[in-house]
């Protein structure tokens, strides 16, 4: 195969960020994002280069059960070549927008790799959504195609649109069958994308009822992600494993970009119910080397027998939020490993983090990454400052970061103005320049490793009719670092009792995704600004206190109080 010259710069920038792995200082100093020109497609003029006649495994997922599947970087570009193929026969062309909507399985490798070889736009949609999400994303999204599991299909039926339908599993009614694309001879893509052509939009919570779309192209995410490679520390031949679900940013960081441009192997163990120990046991099986996972997984596996450190395991990490120093101090004590804290958004790649073979600072993301250049504003002065919103300095810093909110030109010029991209995230920078996060300018928060919009639980909680007002605020827990805790302001009739806190809860489960799903709620007074406006702040710092005294608040109800809410 012939090498292009983009695929030549992209090469030594990589092997330049390789070379400097244990020196953060000089990566951030000697770093430059390469010129890949104006025509780039990373799954062609990289991957396919790198998978020409290489036998070694892209991809290894693990079942449950014992069943395990191997492919090799040059099966893998052989058979998204004949993906494409098929594709294009189905109609699926350049800029198309195409839902993906599949598990941790071989085919979502195929068809990110196949659905941007043809030039195509993809979608990245979680399998936990219900029918009315989807009908709102493929209707925002605009998107033409949908590819789904044969399971999942039933939640597209009624949805509106005038889109193309895919399916991954069994043969099912109207829809196209992924089967057929084994039937066709492969041929290379002939397709030329720019390099600025939209190439992945994912769809992230923000503070109102409609998630937002991030729109990357095709650089922004596969050269930016050159920074998450170094921050995980991948070396060629590595077996990584990411704890990640498919549809969230993440997926694409470390399940995909990352590892396969430092030609590493992916590694996947797919399970129905987390074991921690049975985790371990794939760690040293496979021999892992590199491991990221978010806190909810590490704060689970301190409190089981982790065992010895995991043969091969040489890096670990932890992103989505900032992690207890306790769990760092008892991994480190059992392994002997320190996990190293990361920091991004769907919106950018990993811009923040301890990189290998950097002093740890406890408690700290770490340093900008290379090719990155952090700014500290004040959100009122709008000044520098050594603590302020963490915002990307857009004279020096513009290849990892989105193109925009697709269709949301006005969210697009508030998050992109005055010459810096604003994450709404505040933090704290140390005189060695170590930044430390604070917590966001929202009202958004975590649970487990998803992102959850008050907002967004509001509104279906008000859907039920004992709910006259309801404030939606994180409760700290143990496992999930949060929970959601509605508190409810009653409509006239309802009495404060357990059969309306069932009711509610049992509410709340059917029409939520698990992630969002409320587990606690209290029929309250809510506390409101001179203008009307709940304060959540309030309710925070309520719920913050009585974690610390480790106490039950007195008029909660707990969906584990109801044996019919227990699974």
């Amino acid at each position: 195969m012939t090498t292009s010259p983009s695929t030549t710069t992209f090469r030594g920038a990589r092997d330049h960020l390789l070379q400097l792995r244990d020196d953060h200082p000089r990566a951030a100093a000697e770093f430059v994002w390469p010129d890949v020109g104006a025509n780039f497609n990373w799954a062609v003029d990289w991957f396919d280069v790198v998978a020409a006649g290489n036998d070694k495994t892209a991809l290894w997922i693990v079942e449950e059960d014992g069943r395990e599947l191997k492919v090799t970087f040059s099966e893998m570009s052989a058979r998204s070549d004949q993906v494409a193929t098929w594709l294009s026969r189905c109609g699926v062309g350049h800029g198309d927008h195409v839902m993906l909507m599949l598990g941790n399985q071989v085919e979502l490798w195929e068809l990110m790799l196949a659905i941007m070889k043809v030039g195509a736009v993809i979608l990245p949609t979680s399998t936990v959504l219900a029918s009315g999400d989807l009908a709102d994303r493929v209707h925002r999204g605009g998107v033409q195609h949908v590819i789904a599991n044969a399971g999942d299909a039933a939640k597209f039926d009624g949805v509106p649109g005038d889109f193309s339908r895919i399916c991954v599993g069994a043969a099912t009614p109207g829809w196209a069958d992924y089967a057929d694309a084994a039937l066709v001879t492969a041929e290379k893509p002939a397709v030329v994308v720019s390099s600025d052509d939209a190439s992945l939009i994912y769809f992230t919570s923000g503070t109102t009822s409609k998630p937002k779309m991030v729109v990357h192209t095709q650089t922004s995410y596969p050269v930016g992600h050159l920074t998450t490679m170094y921050w995980i520390g991948l070396r060629p031949g590595d077996v990584h494993l990411a704890i990640s679900s498919p549809g969230w940013g993440k997926h694409a960081w470390s399940s995909f970009f990352a590892p396969w441009i430092a030609e590493a192997t992916v590694f996947v163990y797919n399970y129905a119910r987390f074991d921690p120990i049975a985790l371990a046991q794939q760690l040293h099986r496979a021999k892992v080397t590199t491991f990221c996972a978010p806190p909810t997984v590490w704060r689970m596996l301190i409190q089981s027998d982790v065992g010895a450190r995991p043969v091969g395991l040489r890096e670990i990490l932890s992103a989505g939020e900032p992690l207890n120093p306790e769990v760092i101090h008892q991994i480190q004590r059992s392994w002997g490993l320190t996990i190293r804290d990361g920091y991004g958004q769907t919106e950018t790649t990993a811009i923040v983090g301890n990189a290998p073979g950097s002093t740890l600072l406890a408690g700290s993301m770490g340093l900008p990454l290379p090719g990155v250049a952090i700014t500290l504003l004040d959100p009122i002065t709008g000044e520098e400052s050594d603590e302020g919103e963490i915002c990307l300095d857009l004279s020096r810093t513009a290849v990892n970061l989105m193109a925009g909110y697709h269709g949301d030109p006005e969210r697009t010029r508030e998050a992109v103005r005055d010459g810096y991209f604003h994450t709404g995230d505040v933090a704290h920078r140390d005189f060695g320049g170590y930044i430390t996060f604070i917590g966001r300018t929202d009202d958004i928060f975590k649970s487990s490793d998803y992102k959850v919009s008050p907002f967004e639980v509001e509104s279906v909680l008000l859907e039920h009719p004992a709910v006259a007002e309801a404030a939606v605020v994180p409760a700290p827990d143990d496992t999930r670092l949060n929970i959601a805790k509605a508190y409810i302001a009653l409509a006239a009739g309802w009495e404060s009792n357990g059969e309306t806190a069932l009711s509610v809860l049992r509410h709340a489960r059917t029409g939520l995704p698990p992630y969002m799903r409320v587990r606690r709620v209290e029929f309250y007074e809510l506390p409101k600004t001179s203008s009307g406006k709940i304060r959540r702040v309030e309710l925070r710092m309520r719920e913050d206190a009585a974690a610390a005294r480790r106490e039950t608040l007195p008029d909660e109800w707990r969906d584990d109080q109801f044996p019919e809410l227990k699974r």
